[in-house]
């Protein structure tokens, strides 16, 4: 969608719930063709502290994808199409650890998949592309989260691994257990392959996560519930909104990161837009 004499549309990208509309100054609807079907739903497009960002919601405006059945690959194609190069994903999770109850927020440098049958991968065909995807996370994003915060005097917990279960089911007791003794602070159903297709794209992605529960293995009572998680995370989207301002504000201008340069030196077997 963008050329040489085409500008972007947009530099940086939002991936979150649909409660972000009222965040976007000037907004436009977009709509985005890719070559793995439609995203989720049109692109919105507009400004945030001075910046171009294209929002997207992850499960539809509607809530009617559940996490299994995003379209991980087509959301993120479409936003590179229209000329993000920096992707935020926020989403909501369940803690791992009694010390990060409802309403934290979590900044994590790691990640384990153990999501199935989703589309993982963008390269599908010949010649076979591999990725590193060591440190998953865009050093430079985090690095702004962080700053953020702190001007805000928002507590945020640097640091923690993401697990990422396939859902749409909460966990079992036995499973939260497993999880938190495999290293995991905080587990959720939407990271993955978000994170890693995103690094495919050779785009920035970072991840914020709020804390809506204590996971099954953690907390005492009757267990996770779709109302609870949901109640919660509509107590912080205003504080999430306010501190993303503040990222986006603090997000680099230029390309010297090395998630651009993930696909230096391979063959690819299409162009990305």
């Amino acid at each position: 969608m963008t050329t040489a004499d085409t500008p972007a549309l947009a530099e940086i990208g939002v991936i979150g719930g649909s409660g972000f509309y009222s965040w976007l100054d000037d907004a436009r609807e977009v709509v985005v063709d890719t070559p793995f079907g439609d995203p989720s739903d049109p692109l919105v497009v507009g400004q945030v502290a001075g910046r171009r960002v294209a929002f997207l919601p992850r499960h539809g405006r509607d809530h009617r994808f559940p996490p299994h059945r995003v379209n991980y690959r087509a959301n993120l194609w479409a936003l590179r199409s229209v000329g993000v190069r920096q992707v935020l994903g926020p989403c909501a999770v369940g803690s791992l650890r009694p010390d990060l109850g409802p309403g934290s927020m979590v900044l994590p440098d790691q990640v384990v998949d153990r999501t199935w049958g989703r589309p993982h991968t963008v390269y599908e065909a010949s010649p076979v592309v591999h990725v590193a995807f060591a440190d998953p996370y865009c050093a430079r994003g985090r690095a702004s989260v962080v700053a953020a915060a702190g001007a805000a005097g928002r507590p945020l917990h640097d640091g923690g691994t993401l697990v990422v279960v396939n859902g749409p089911r909460f966990s079992t007791r036995a499973e939260s257990r497993w999880h938190a003794a495999l290293g995991g602070d905080v587990v959720g159903m939407t990271g993955m392959p978000e994170a890693s297709v995103a690094r495919e794209l050779a785009l920035c992605y970072t991840s914020i996560t709020v804390v809506t529960d204590l996971d099954a293995g953690v907390e005492t009572g009757e267990g996770v519930t779709h109302a609870a998680v949901m109640a919660q995370f509509g107590r912080s989207i205003e504080a999430l909104k306010a501190l993303l301002v503040g990222v986006v504000e603090r997000l680099p201008t230029d390309d010297a990161c090395a998630c651009r340069g993930a696909l230096d030196g391979l063959d690819l077997p299409f162009d990305l837009p």
